[in-house]
């Protein structure tokens, strides 16, 4: 019981640092990729080829690999000090998120009949009261089900940090496996995982339900 006790503890610490970089992504990422969807969907061709460019190199490329180049690229290709782990681990995710976010926004936006804009226009109203007073709240009903299984993954990509050695719950349950040769607490990380995610899960359902009376 006691080790059991020791367990729950460290790997509860571990899951802090799970939970401060899934928050962190989170705050970053939802903005920057609603700007990254707007130059995606931008008039002018060569940021819109631009955008969707790098949009689809970081979609196309896996999170571990970004991880590894943005962590070591600058010390192997401009002998810069290496970044700090961290910071390396909130570069990576929040590029990474925020052009998967961009896609789902774009999608949404998208989705909007074009008829929306022009009753706005008729209406006298300028084109960022029509975004954000027409367009936004149908936006949000629509993308909310895509949004959420993005986020819920993001709950569990949070473990590739451990790739540059940020000590988050699974790299916590490893050590005991090293030290100590117990393989249990690395099963026991599920526990922490599921927990987080049916409680997201709970939420995005709830916010479904809320926002039902958008009907398309």
């Amino acid at each position: 019981m006691e080790k059991f006790l020791s367990v729950t503890l460290d790997l509860s610490k571990g899951f802090g640092m799970t939970l401060k970089i899934f928050a962190l992504t989170l705050l970053f990422a939802l903005p920057l990729g609603l700007i990254i969807s707007f130059g995606s969907m931008s008039k002018i061709r060569p940021l819109r080829w631009l955008t969707r460019t790098f949009v689809w190199i970081i979609r196309g490329t896996p999170l571990m690999l970004q991880l590894i180049i943005i962590y070591y690229g600058p010390g192997l290709l401009y002998n810069l000090d290496v970044l700090e782990r961290f910071t390396a681990v909130m570069i990576a995710f929040v590029i990474n998120y925020s052009c998967y976010f961009s896609e789902i926004f774009r999608g949404g936006i998208e989705s909007v009949p074009k008829g929306q804009y022009e009753a706005g226009q008729v209406l006298g109203m300028t084109k960022p009261q029509i975004f954000f007073k027409v367009i936004l709240l149908q936006v949000i009903k629509k993308i909310v089900p895509p949004m959420s299984n993005e986020i819920i993954t993001l709950v569990k990509d949070t473990s590739l940090a451990r790739i540059i050695s940020v000590y988050e719950v699974i790299w916590q349950a490893q050590n005991y496996i090293k030290l100590e040769g117990l393989i249990w607490p690395l099963f026991y990380t599920g526990a922490f995982y599921l927990a987080f995610s049916g409680i997201l899960t709970l939420i995005f359902n709830k916010l479904e339900s809320k926002m039902s009376y958008f009907r398309s």
